[in-house]
């Protein structure tokens, strides 16, 4: 089984050490490597090439959302998790801006990090239930007359888009709409084409946009 490939980057040494040693349990994750400020994490993310990247957001030469932003335009292909002492969701509205997939608190992460790293590893956004009313008001309230191509969605591509923002897997819509997961992947793409979309976390917009998900999802 080929196991996620994870860098932690912090500037805090104790606090790496103690993710390691958190991640070395699991038989599908390893750490391929550590970096202590925002340069040093993209140069990491240049040499190891790492699934996923647990980021704290608050790092010197370079925070969190800077380094997002810097890898996200150098295409490299990581996913992003961003570790934060911060409770306020509006940190999970910058991250997803700028690129990432989701955010875990550090209080948290003895419990969330290993669900969230599967969770944006297999291409999902990692969200807290309460953050989803939140990002509900933030997004209806700026696209509220923004075209958006929606409307030329089938039925069916509507429900694709409904399930996989929810983050069901492409197996799990395929059980739920008796189709196959190869079906699921070709409604995916056609609703992507269609609303000039590329990244799962901007489907997850386009459905709280739209009504699609709500603050029980």
């Amino acid at each position: 089984m080929d196991r996620i490939r994870v860098l932690l980057a912090d500037d805090h040494a104790v606090l790496r050490a103690g993710l390691r040693a958190l991640l070395a349990g699991e038989p599908d994750m390893e750490v391929i490597g550590e970096a202590e400020n925002g340069v040093e994490t993209v140069q990491k993310c240049r040499d190891l090439d790492p699934d996923v990247v647990v980021l704290d957001i608050a790092m010197p030469r370079g925070n969190g959302l800077e380094v997002i932003r810097q890898l996200r335009s150098m295409r490299v292909g990581s996913k992003i998790l961003v570790l934060t002492m911060h409770d306020e969701e509006q940190y999970l509205l910058q991250v997803l801006q700028a690129g990432g997939s989701g955010y875990v608190r550090k209080a948290s992460a003895d419990t969330e990090l290993m669900e969230a790293i599967r969770t944006v590893h297999r291409g999902e956004v990692f969200l807290y239930p309460s953050a989803t009313a939140l990002l509900l008001e933030d997004y209806r309230g700026r696209w509220e007359d923004h075209e958006d191509g929606f409307d030329a969605l089938s039925e069916r591509e509507r429900e694709v888009l409904a399930l996989t923002a929810a983050g069901y897997t492409n197996q799990e819509i395929a059980d739920k709409l008796v189709i196959s997961a190869k079906t699921v992947d070709t409604y995916r793409f056609r609703l992507m084409e269609k609303l000039n979309l590329h990244h799962r976390s901007e489907l997850v917009k386009l459905a709280l946009r739209h009504g699609l998900l709500t603050a029980g999802n």
